[in-house]
């Protein structure tokens, strides 16, 4: 029995035109990976013609699918893609790929390209993002889908490389999506067998699907490629698996067409005028014709716009009816979906007072998550196997799970980086606010995650706890000592260390406010004192990253000291002590470098007057960058190697934060600045 086909040559040379337009344009730049989109360009083409429900005019329509080109290197199949179907992107665009200013950079960038969903290219993080947002849709249907109002109902969809299920981040995000039996999560494969050293066969000879199978996964194969009948047939088959996520094996050639085709050599480096020639006549194509679009192809996806159009407005109409059928939900999900806060949210925060006794910074974390938890709806996150730690809720009834999709306690399980990447697509898919939770020693394993938060614009809230030398007995494996500084050194990360209950609701409130990047929460283990704010400044100056929390009482000031976290109570019981030897000392708390640098000089020169060069910073915390602020007068106390196991008060003593060593170091700074040393 001979099968008919649903494709026909258009569809075919419109994949030409993907292929081509994805040569031309690494070619002209000199530069790119011209193999993933030759050999992958069918098995997208009947992603996004016949499956991807999306709208070029309005990229943000909240109930589209979601398409994640997680093997990012491969970014020209997804600007040609994004070109022909009609979002705002230019073939001059594409010709200017990976060019100064272009809105084609060598990976894709959320935010700059419109239609990407997320940054990709380091590998596995996109595979971890889809997840993230197949749960924000698990999320938000069961949230506020309601009987005959049906407003969130949609695909999350990535095509992943070897490279990407070879990273560890990939296989713990997929073992986490299996266990949640994210049914709408669908991952295309492109298995060309070949990585940027050679064939996978080097490395990576496990069989992939049945690792999968193992995870809880629906898995499919594909044996050829360019077979879009099996590809479509793959997907939808797919589709019908409700109760798992799929991957499906595509065998693919990377390079297909070129003279290097199925070898390394087409991974990363432009195929060269010859090339290109040479593939564009295996391809059936004009040799001479350089990023050219053939009408019928043009006519054929622009049709995308009709039906993305058509889409968007029938979820509108939907929308409006919901609204007049529920308007309190309906007022949230905007709410939700803007990225904004509920009315009257800070007035149900928690204040603490000295009365009720020491509070380590992580507990009043905690109490203040919980405030959140009822007044924003849609809050979600949870910790890497950490919560009773970390003070993240512990909520086993209320958790998400497979059979609760409302719950809003999410177990990560011990998968730091996962949670990270997924914490990212959660953000990208919008209608929650993720945060996560683990140690600060940790943020190691999930540091790519939290750069590609902060390049990706992701208003995602990190919790990380036992911040310092002061968590004691566990010693130095579980010490962080460099992680501030670490932290501190990504652009756009707004690194936040209380010192004390109150300063901790400030900084949540900083956090939830902050639409255009994440932020990290530096919480103490150990129990810290509560500041009396009648005789301390107000907590809220936390806001302005540095603040004079005790001011000298004399009229004249000889040194500065600034502390951040628990080491802030320390400095206040040093200037007490510098008092009685004749040295007028100002405490600065001095939570947020990034916070404070933002503020008008004028302020910032207010609290650390430039004629006050007797300055000194103690934090249990290496040194670094502390310069900038201590200037080139000033000194540090600081842990400048690694801790030590004992009770947190020893190491404490044994590192030198005591009020004793804190008063012995300013007088020397005080004396050296002011010539009276010796």
């Amino acid at each position: 029995m001979i099968m008919t086909s649903s494709y026909t040559d258009l569809d075919r040379l419109a994949i030409n035109t993907i292929r081509t337009l994805a040569i031309d344009a690494v070619q002209a730049a000199n530069s790119g990976h011209p193999g993933m989109p030759l050999g992958a360009a069918p098995m997208a083409y009947v992603l996004w013609t016949r499956f991807l429900r999306f709208d070029p005019v309005d990229p943000s329509w909240p109930d589209r699918d979601r398409f994640v080109l997680s093997a990012g290197h491969g970014s020209m199949l997804l600007y040609s893609l994004l070109h022909l179907t009609g979002f705002d992107l230019s073939l001059d665009e594409l010709r200017r790929f990976r060019q100064w200013g272009s809105k084609t950079p060598g990976h894709p960038e959320r935010h700059l390209t419109p239609g990407v969903e997320v940054s990709t290219g380091p590998l596995g993080q996109g595979f971890g993002n889809g997840v993230g947002m197949a749960l924000a849709e698990a999320f938000l249907a069961a949230t506020y889908n309601r009987p005959g109002h049906t407003l969130f109902d949609h695909y999350t969809y990535a095509i992943v490389s070897d490279g990407d299920l070879m990273e560890g981040v990939a296989a713990e995000a997929a073992s986490l999506a299996g266990h949640l039996k994210l049914g709408k999560l669908i991952y295309l494969y492109d298995d060309n067998h070949i990585s940027l050293d050679g064939p996978t066969s080097l490395a990576f000879t496990e069989d992939v699907l049945l690792r999968f199978a193992a995870y809880g996964w629906h898995t499919a194969r594909v044996p050829d490629g360019n077979d879009l009948d099996a590809i479509e047939a793959a997907i939808r088959e797919a589709q019908a698996v409700t109760d798992r996520p799929s991957l499906i094996a595509v065998r693919t050639i990377i390079g297909y067409g070129s003279p290097l085709a199925g070898t390394s050599k087409v991974h990363g480096s432009p195929l060269g005028a010859e090339g290109v020639r040479a593939t564009k006549q295996a391809l059936g194509w004009n040799p001479d014709a350089a990023f050219f679009v053939p009408e019928e192809v043009h006519a054929l996806m622009r049709l995308a716009r009709e039906r993305g159009a058509a889409l968007r407005s029938d979820w509108q109409a939907r929308f409006e009816a919901y609204a007049a059928a529920y308007p309190t939900e309906a007022r949230g999900l905007r709410q939700a979906l803007a990225g904004t806060l509920p009315e009257g949210w800070i007035e149900r925060l928690p204040t603490f007072s000295p009365t009720g006794g020491d509070l380590a910074t992580r507990e009043a974390s905690g109490k203040t998550i919980q405030a959140l938890y009822e007044a924003i709806p849609w809050m979600i996150g949870g910790s890497a196997d950490l919560s009773e730690s970390t003070k993240t809720p512990y909520a086993t009834t209320t958790s998400f799970q497979a059979n609760c999709r409302t719950g809003r306690v999410i177990w990560f399980g011990v998968r730091e980086h996962a949670m990270g990447a997924i914490l990212n697509g959660m953000a990208a898919h919008g209608g929650v606010r993720p945060y996560g939770g683990t140690f600060l020693v940790f943020s190691d394993y999930m540091r790519g995650a939290i750069r590609l938060a902060a390049l990706s614009h992701h208003p995602v809230v990190y919790v990380f706890t036992h911040d310092s030398i002061g968590l004691g007995e566990d010693g130095p494996t579980h010490q962080p000592v460099e992680h501030l500084a670490a932290l501190r050194a990504i652009p756009n990360l707004w690194v936040i260390r209380p010192a004390d209950a109150n300063e901790t609701v400030i900084a949540w409130q900083i956090a939830l406010e902050r639409a255009d990047g994440p932020t990290a929460l530096i919480l103490s283990r150990q129990k810290l004192p509560v500041f009396d704010r009648s005789a301390l400044a107000p907590a809220e100056n936390v806001r302005r990253g540095a603040y004079v929390l005790c001011d000298a009482e004399e009229e004249t000031l000889h040194i500065i000291l600034m502390a951040s976290g628990s080491e802030v109570a320390l400095a206040l019981a040093a200037q007490a002590a510098l008092r009685e030897h004749g040295v007028a000392a100002r405490v600065v708390s001095f939570p947020s470098w990034e916070l404070f640098a933002l503020q008008p000089q004028e302020y910032r020169e207010s609290v650390l007057p430039p004629d006050v060069r007797a300055r000194l910073a103690i934090e249990a915390g290496v040194a670094q960058g502390w310069e900038r602020w201590v200037g080139d007068q000033g000194a540090c106390i600081s842990v400048e190697t690694f801790g030590a196991s004992a009770p947190y008060q020893v190491v404490f003593q044994q590192y030198g934060f005591t009020v004793e060593n804190v008063v012995e170091r300013a007088l020397k700074v005080y004396a050296r600045v002011s010539g009276r040393e010796g």
